[in-house]
């Protein structure tokens, strides 16, 4: 592959660097005190990687790396697994319950597979932050003699193997949340969410990888190398929820949790290659989680789900919600159970189309991925109309401000107490709005009525042309070289609209030989140094492979509407399976 970064590149980046200092934030001297308790925290990660689940690779990983190759074909083809891993990894979490109540399998075998092929998939793509295969072992067999003295479930998610963003706070474990000044950050207690998966029956053994700050679509940080695709191991697997869309992508968890607040869990499933669903907020839990974001109320983060069926991101949410009742434990979680909806019939939607959100021209694949299921959703009967969506700039240029609106002064208490070098998408998100200016109480408000006019105007909007959902990319490219995305405003506009949002897989991937910049977009004048910066990293011979994943969208708190109609569209109109 060619080099990635050129110093056209360079220079294009640094222009966008000029709202923020850096001063206060890097301290080499400090940062060495923390390199042992780094080097520490790796060789934990090195040893958790059990003996009888190593993999020998055919070359050093740095050739795997330049030959593109799909660890996840990999995996079949060299049958990494035993048939009956394959049978149980490959299983939805409903089926996998079932037969454990069935007694086909136990909780041990279901978790022995998962923990097989996650440590595999971290081999390849470096999504753990923390293994810990023999506490779940540990776990898994009680869960088992929980059955066995008992004759039912502990509960419905009784052994299934969840892996866990590492930011959502784990009893007797480091939670940094990427910040190496957090290394020390043991809770006493499990978070709301994590506590309530696991009463629920699910088993844990890895917490999985973020970015500095949780504020890139990238992976980037001083604890780990960069996460990469499954499905193209030189791309990278997305952020923040960076490890969560590996693993789950490469069948490594039956369901994974992360967390969303411009595009967090949607990136990594669309560039990974799940699902992913970023719901309303409030509906899943934050408290005990670790981000720079305690008190900030204008543009909150949710926690969702990230799965290979659609299926089990409405089992997971219904369970979780109806049987975990967050709110008891939580009061910023509202209560609202979640609903039985029906899978909709396609003549009875209306589903309007974002092909070019006005901000960010999308790169061909995108383009076909668009064109595709479009096509598709025409032939099953909805009805298609296109939409050129309002206000999308403001809206961006909105967001960009309330991320950084306290001036920067959470990221740079967290990163300044470790003096730990900046990461390059760290500095870009740093440079989000206006950078280290501090806004006023009232300068905020504005900001949140701005907001608030746009969320009403996304509503009249559908309101009026009886819109169902919205079809739209979720990046515009397929997952990115490591440390080079810089735009997420279409996934930050769902955001600040407040729209529950699914990001799914069309069972398309690119194609070099077919997506390829057209003589028409060769002589395309650029709307905006970030839409140049961001198609000029598009070069179809460096992204083979790569899976094309969209996103849909419906009205607030109509999270139940949406799983529902990704139900049809998945299963029933594209027809993906991500179950090989």
């Amino acid at each position: 592959m060619t080099a990635h970064v050129s110093k056209d590149d360079d220079s294009l980046f640094a222009s966008f660097l000029t709202k923020e200092t850096f001063e206060g934030y890097e301290d080499p001297e400090k940062f060495k005190q923390y390199i042992p308790k780094i080097e520490q925290y790796k060789k934990a990660l090195e040893e958790g990687i059990l003996d009888e689940y190593k993999v020998e690779f055919p070359k050093p990983i740095e050739e795997l790396v330049e030959e593109q190759l799909d660890a996840v074909d990999y995996l079949y083809k060299h049958k990494l697994l035993t048939p009956e891993e394959f049978e149980i990894t490959d299983s939805p979490a409903t089926e996998i319950v079932r037969n454990i109540g069935d007694g086909k399998w136990t909780a041990v075998q279901v978790f022995k597979a998962f923990a097989h092929r996650g440590t595999i998939a971290h081999q390849f793509t470096n999504c753990a932050h923390q293994l810990f295969v023999d506490e779940g072992l540990k776990h898994a067999q009680k869960l088992d003699d929980y059955q066995k003295q008992n004759g039912k479930l502990i509960g419905p998610l009784h052994g299934v193997p969840i892996s866990l963003k590492e930011q959502s706070g784990y009893k007797g474990k480091i939670t940094h949340a990427g910040y190496v000044g957090l290394i020390d950050n043991i809770p006493a207690k499990h978070a709301v969410t994590t506590q309530i998966l696991s009463d629920l029956g699910a088993v844990f053994y890895i917490r999985t990888t973020q970015p500095q700050t949780l504020m890139h679509l990238c992976s980037g940080n001083n604890f780990s190398e960069k996460t990469k695709c499954p499905f193209n191991i030189a791309l990278s697997s997305g952020g923040s929820s960076s490890g969560e869309g590996a693993v789950v992508a490469f069948g490594g968890s039956a369901i994974g949790i992360g967390s969303d607040i411009g595009g967090s869990v949607r990136a990594p499933a669309a560039y990974s290659g799940c699902h992913g669903l970023r719901p309303t907020t409030r509906r899943l839990s934050l408290l005990g989680g670790v981000s720079s974001g305690a008190g900030q109320e204008s543009v909150p983060a949710v926690y969702g789900p990230l799965t290979r069926t659609i299926s089990d991101i409405e089992y997971m949410m219904k369970t979780y919600i109806n049987n975990g009742h967050p709110w008891d434990y939580d009061a910023w979680s509202l209560y609202m159970p979640w609903r039985d909806v029906p899978k909709p019939q396609a003549k009875d939607l209306t589903i309007a189309v974002i092909r070019d959100d006005g901000l960010v021209r999308p790169s061909p694949p995108i383009r076909r991925g668009i064109d595709t299921v479009a096509k598709k959703l025409k032939e099953a009967g909805v009805k298609i109309i296109e939409l050129d969506p309002p206000n999308t700039k403001l809206a961006y240029e909105t967001i960009n401000k309330m991320y950084n609106c306290d001036g920067n002064e959470k990221q740079r208490e967290l990163l300044a107490k470790s003096g730990e070098p900046l990461q390059r998408l760290t500095k870009w998100n740093l440079n989000y709005g206006d950078g280290a200016r501090n806004y006023t109480i009232q300068e905020n408000r504005k900001l949140n009525v701005i907001r608030d006019a746009l969320r009403n105007e996304y509503n009249d909007l559908m309101v009026e042309k009886k819109i169902d959902f919205i079809l739209s990319p979720a990046y515009n490219n397929v997952a990115p070289r490591p440390g080079e995305v810089y735009n997420w405003s279409y996934t930050a506009l769902f955001n600040i609209l407040d729209f529950p949002t699914l990001a799914f897989q069309t069972g398309l991937k690119q194609d070099p030989e077919i997506d390829v910049w057209t003589d028409e977009d060769k002589s395309y004048k650029f709307r905006s140094k970030l839409e140049e910066l961001e198609n000029s990293n598009y070069k179809p011979e460096e992204f083979k492979h790569a899976p094309i994943g969209l996103q849909l969208s419906g009205r607030r708190y109509r999270d139940e509407e949406v799983v529902a109609a990704g139900k049809l569209i998945v299963d029933d109109i594209l027809k993906v399976n991500l179950l090989n």
